[in-house]
């Protein structure tokens, strides 16, 4: 598997690691992550409030609606309070299994497989854009008959048709009871440093990604029942669930949305 990871280019998953202040990551994420900030520094509280929404969306979910049961596709590389930990803290017997297709985040799978003795946690080797696959494999630890959270955080830019993104989605949500929850959060298109931001990212030899409108965010949630406030900056997102733990500032800047909704 060794063989198939690629250190002398940028990638997503390790960037993204550098930014939220993880360790797993090469000189190649951390100089394209200088030069980025550099660019658009906003970029840094994109991706800590984003985290932090995840915490608050999983807590919310567990506690407030009852959900026991996650599906967390495109999770990335490990950090602090992924969604299995935060999930398990508010009910030890919640279900969650993570998905990802990359070598790199592969890697560091064992990390996510741990749980408490009442849940369970999984971690599936399958791709987005294969959603039936992602279904079936993800059925063998959570009861897809009853609902589930499907979490799909910082992900989505990476399609890059907006069309086929929704339908990406729309076939996921499509496998799932009613009473399932849609969890999105990305990065948009809302300001010139992010805009200028993604180019340099583009550029960079990693896989791209494309930030969206907020509309585009919003239209993800077609047809499903928005949890109030609805679609909105992700430190906006019912930011007293969590009381006090947002630490970025100047939160009406963050180039990033996010939104919750119930499939009825």
């Amino acid at each position: 598997m060794r063989a198939r990871i690629d250190t002398t280019t940028p990638h997503s998953a390790r960037f993204w690691n550098y930014f939220v202040g993880g360790k797993d990551n090469y000189e190649v994420d951390r100089e394209i992550g200088e030069q980025i900030k550099g660019i658009f520094p906003g970029l840094v509280d994109v991706a800590l409030t984003s985290r932090q929404f995840l915490g608050r969306a999983v807590r919310h979910l567990a506690g407030e609606r009852g959900i026991r049961q996650f599906l967390d596709v495109g999770t990335g590389l490990p950090t602090a309070d992924n969604t299995h930990q935060v999930a398990q803290r508010v009910a030890p017997d919640a279900r969650i299994v993570y998905v990802d297709n990359d070598p790199i985040v592969l890697t560091h799978a064992q990390a996510l497989l741990t749980s408490t003795p009442e849940g369970a946690t999984a971690y599936l080797d399958a791709d987005l854009h294969d959603p039936e696959a992602v279904l079936r494999a993800a059925a063998g630890t959570l009861d897809l008959s009853r609902p589930v959270a499907l979490m799909i955080l910082n992900t989505l830019g990476h399609v890059a048709d907006y069309a086929q993104a929704r339908d990406l989605v729309r076939r996921l949500m499509a496998g799932l009871a009613p009473g399932s929850h849609l969890v999105i959060s990305d990065s948009t298109a809302t300001s010139e440093g992010m805009i200028a931001a993604s180019d340099a990212y583009n550029s960079s030899g990693a896989v791209p990604y494309h930030v969206r409108d907020v509309a585009e965010i919003a239209g993800f949630f077609e047809g499903l029942e928005l949890v109030e406030p609805g679609v909105v900056r992700v430190p906006e997102w019912r930011p007293d669930a969590a009381g006090t733990e947002e630490a970025v500032g100047a939160e009406g800047a963050v180039d990033a949305y996010c939104g919750v909704g119930r499939k009825a």
